[in-house]
C-alpha cells in the first residue's frame, strides 16, 4: 500500500486563500486553481441555490438520490463543456464538474 504524503497548509487570512508549507513546484497551477475552486464554491453559498441556509442538493442528497444527483450533474456538464456559450461559459462547466464530484466525494463518504 502506498504511503500516503502529508502536505501542511496555512489559510491566508488576507486572501482567504490556502498555501501550501512545502513549496511544492507546482507545474500545473494548482494551487492557484485550488484557491480559485474554493472561491467559486463559497460563492454558491451566497446564491439563490442556498435558501434559507439549505441548499436543494441537502434534501436530494438526504432522499438517498445523491449519487445519482452528483454524477448525472457531471456528466451533464462535461458533456455540455464547450459547446454552449463562450470560452467563459465553458470553464464555468468545468467548475460545475469539479463541484459537483467534490460534493460525490462527500456522499461517497458519508454512505452507511
Amino acid at each position: 500500500m502506498a504511503k500516503e504524503h502529508e502536505v501542511d497548509v496555512v489559510v491566508n487570512l488576507k486572501t482567504n486563500t490556502w498555501e501550501s508549507m512545502s513549496k511544492i513546484d507546482y507545474k500545473f497551477d494548482e494551487e492557484k486553481l485550488i484557491n480559485e475552486f474554493k472561491e467559486y464554491i463559497d460563492s454558491t453559498y451566497g446564491q439563490h441555490y442556498a435558501k434559507d441556509k439549505f441548499q436543494a442538493t441537502e434534501f436530494i442528497i438526504d432522499g438517498g438520490h445523491g449519487t445519482g444527483f452528483c454524477i448525472g450533474n457531471v456528466l451533464k456538464y462535461a458533456q455540455r463543456y464547450g459547446k454552449k456559450g463562450s470560452h467563459t461559459d465553458a470553464r464555468k462547466d468545468l467548475m460545475k464538474v469539479l463541484h459537483y464530484a467534490l460534493i460525490q466525494m462527500y456522499v461517497h463518504d458519508n454512505e452507511l
